[in-house]
């Protein structure tokens, strides 16, 4: 996803709604909303799936997914090797699976760091306002003068070549995004009427900020994770891909489209798996993410 569709995904996120105590059937009522999308469902479905995939792949995966073959090099797809092998007879179909867990490892640690980082920060330029706000602002707004991608490859290139070091710059590249996001939600939440009765009551700035105000943005701010965790999915594909994500023999789809490239007249498969495995992720947390942003929209709790 570009900076442009980071962007615009958190101008569409839903506005922050009154607290209001849990309804009974709640989560019911939220399921049925969601449910209707059926684009979410399938997406859901898919990353159910990849879930099911990275946690088990120990037991899913047919082969040692770095175990080479000699007698088995860029083998077309047969019953023993339902995906083929690569350039050095390992099995794809195993890579595929071992691979999913550096891309949904990476996609969901990098937000949650971004989240982590950029959520208190933006309560605070929301709510404090003055000096603070504009110095917050100021530096988010130099971080998002940059492509989100380009950020991450030059915070990956710093840190050095690792996973755990792309995982650190995806988190540092998407942090302006929560930073801003959050920011907008606060200051809309904070000129509602149930927080200036909370504020005309005597509740301290801490407490509003904590229990009025953030309970009304995390809906906002969940639709924004999950878009970004298909940001995140393709910026570990093209850290691995330029060689400084996943390290091999270590498998990663990114890395599969690194030596895929050099053999793609005489092993074709070598690319199209790996490729349409990224697709399929990215695919399905966008699905995912439209369908939670249309069924947490105040306008749809009917």
């Amino acid at each position: 996803m570009s900076e442009a569709g980071l962007s615009t995904a958190a101008e569409m996120a839903a506005p922050p709604v009154a607290a209001l105590p849990p309804e009974p059937g709640a989560l019911r009522a939220f399921w049925r909303r969601f449910s209707r999308r059926r684009g979410a469902l399938a997406g859901l479905v898919v990353v159910v799936l990849l879930g099911i995939l990275a946690l088990g792949a120990a037991w899913i995966a047919p082969f040692d997914p770095t175990a080479t073959d000699w007698g088995a090099v860029r083998a077309a797809p047969t019953l023993t090797h339902l995906f083929g092998t690569d350039e050095v007879g390992r099995d794809v179909l195993s890579r595929i699976v071992y691979g999913t867990r550096a891309s949904l490892g990476a996609g969901l640690t990098s937000v949650a760091l971004a989240v982590a980082l950029g959520l208190p920060l933006g309560m605070l330029a929301g709510y404090a306002g003055g000096v603070i706000d504009g110095a917050i602002m100021r530096l988010t707004d130099a971080l998002l003068a940059i492509p989100f991608l380009i950020l991450a490859i030059a915070l990956a290139a710093f840190l050095g070549p690792s996973l755990t070091n792309a995982m650190v710059a995806i988190g540092l590249s998407a942090t302006s995004i929560f930073v801003r996001l959050t920011r907008a939600q606060v200051q809309a939440a904070a000129a509602e009427d149930f927080v200036e009765a909370a504020r005309a009551v005597g509740n301290p700035p801490w407490r509003i900020a904590l229990h009025h105000i953030l309970p009304n943005i995390v809906p906002a701010i969940l639709v924004q994770a999950t878009l970004t965790i298909a940001a995140a999915i393709i910026a570990e594909a093209s850290l691995s891909f330029l060689g400084l994500g996943q390290q091999p023999p270590e498998p990663s789809w990114g890395s599969m489209l690194n030596t895929a490239k050099n053999f793609l007249d005489q092993a074709p498969w070598m690319a199209i798996w790996p490729g349409l495995s990224i697709f399929l992720a990215v695919l399905a947390f966008n699905l995912v993410g439209d369908g939670l942003r249309d069924a947490l929209d105040p306008r749809e709790r009917r």
